[in-house]
């Protein structure tokens, strides 16, 4: 079975124009929760946006594991009941086997996101 991990991350909540203007180092996951915030991982530090009232925290709130597609693709079926993204890469979030997921799909992986206080919860549910 697989095993959740903490995911470190910084959260920021700045304008949506500052958002998508917003340039990452290669590597770099830049989740949009809302049009006016960003989950980013691994952690940036003083990132180079234009918006002077930008809130820029660190989040140690979620954890999350990379599954092969084809696993994670097996689980989602019977755990999720709405329709997932077919072009990839694509970032949905919504509820998985009950709980509230955030699922990022490259070609040939998916990385499932949880609230941390849930990790437990979400892996006897994937079992």
């Amino acid at each position: 079975m697989p095993e959740l991990k903490r995911l470190p991350a910084t959260r920021i909540v700045a304008t949506p124009a500052a958002l998508d203007a917003a340039k990452w180092p290669d590597g770099t996951l830049a989740l949009r929760l809302a049009s006016d915030e960003l989950l980013v991982t691994p952690p940036v530090a003083n990132p180079a946006l234009d918006d002077p009232h930008a809130i820029i925290i660190a989040d140690a709130g979620y954890a999350g594991v990379w599954l092969p597609e084809a696993e994670a693709l097996a689980f989602l079926e019977r755990a999720c009941e709405w329709e997932l993204p077919v072009q990839r890469p694509a970032f949905a979030q919504g509820a998985v086997a009950g709980i509230a997921a955030k699922l990022w799909f490259e070609a040939g992986r998916v990385l499932l996101i949880v609230p941390a206080p849930l990790i437990a919860d979400f892996e006897e549910r994937m079992a």
